[in-house]
């Protein structure tokens, strides 16, 4: 594809995409001709911009003169004459600052503040998609007695996240009997994925004391409860996007996109696919493969737990969306959030 624009061509082409982002309005060849920088005539614009709409990267709206950019050229202006703005090193500091560990509880409020911050300084939808259940292992686990046949079980995984749970046992717990239960448990299981956990318990409970092995399958089953009653997915200022001009006045797009937040299945589809890739991903339009993004786009990033992939980020909008400055922003919250869930 490439080979097919001039340098002339992908000047005027980059010069259309971004004054059609910033003014929303089809471009003309005046424009053109004051911005591209280009010493050549209006009619050599004008023959350019015909070439260009028979290959597909811009067209012709029925009610002006001038021209917007399809699908195709906005794929090609990522692909290939993109310039990205990084952020100012003074923004990443206070983005580091709001995602910091040690001042939020846990990482679901991590992963929540992630959202907010990519819904905010994009001002379109934030979405996360929390670590799978597959990729969450054990860090530490510990039993607290509370009353004769009561427990707390305290469930920290490799992500940063502290679950507690009630455990009601069959007979009273000594200190020193839970100590030890939390020492075996720690030492034989810390570091592995809970179905990793449960099924070597599975193998090796017979063999361990009765008392211990009845503990042990409470807190796997405690564990499991915990963490699968968590959301999928956290999303962020959705209502962000009835205020885009391109979308809210398609009211059937906008009641599509809305059945996909709350639906979620095939956006945690489209999430698991960028993690997959373990690298930043732009989908435009139907490329997605999604049709409520179909007048969108999709900018993903994965995000990683000392030094594993876990999950992934991004922001959706419109197809007519600043990419330059879209794409820093969700590859630096990735970043900010690895780091800070690995610290945690």
């Amino acid at each position: 594809m490439q080979k097919s624009l001039d340098k002339r061509a992908q000047t005027l082409l980059k010069t259309l995409i971004e004054h059609y982002v910033a003014e929303g309005q089809p471009i003309g060849s005046r424009t053109l001709l004051q911005h591209s920088g280009l010493d050549v005539s209006s009619a050599t614009i004008r023959n350019v911009m015909s070439d260009l709409e028979n290959l597909g990267f811009v067209a012709s709206p029925h009610t002006s003169a001038g021209r917007i950019p399809t699908q195709r050229g906005y794929r090609f202006f990522v692909d290939t004459l993109l310039t990205v703005q990084p952020l100012e090193s003074r923004k990443i500091e206070q983005l580091q600052s709001e995602l910091n560990p040690a001042r939020l509880g846990n990482a679901q409020e991590l992963i929540s503040t992630a959202a907010n911050m990519l819904s905010g300084l994009t001002q379109f939808a934030g979405v996360v998609m929390l670590p799978k259940r597959s990729s969450l292992a054990l860090k530490h686990l510990e039993f607290l007695p509370l009353a004769e046949k009561r427990i707390l079980l305290i469930i920290v995984t490799n992500d940063g996240n502290v679950q507690n749970r009630v455990l009601i046992t069959e007979k009273a717990h000594s200190p020193a009997e839970l100590t030890q239960a939390s020492n075996y448990f720690n030492a034989h299981y810390a570091g592995q994925t809970f179905e990793s956990v449960q099924a070597k318990l599975n193998a090796e409970l017979k063999s361990m004391q009765s008392d211990i092995s009845r503990l042990m399958a409470a807190a796997v089953e405690a564990s499991n409860h915990a963490l699968g009653r968590q959301d999928n997915v956290v999303i962020a200022g959705e209502r962000n996007l009835l205020q885009v001009d391109d979308l809210s006045t398609n009211v059937a797009t906008l009641r599509k996109l809305f059945d996909l937040f709350e639906q979620r299945t095939s956006l945690l589809q489209l999430l698991d696919y960028s993690q997959k890739a373990q690298a930043m991903q732009v989908f435009i339009g139907n490329e997605a493969g999604v049709s409520p993004l179909d007048e969108c786009s999709m900018v993903t990033a994965p995000y990683e737990v000392n030094g594993q992939i876990v999950g992934t980020l991004g922001v959706i909008g419109p197809t007519r969306m600043a990419y330059e400055r879209v794409i820093p922003i969700v590859d630096v919250t990735a970043k900010l959030l690895s780091s800070a869930l690995s610290n945690h």
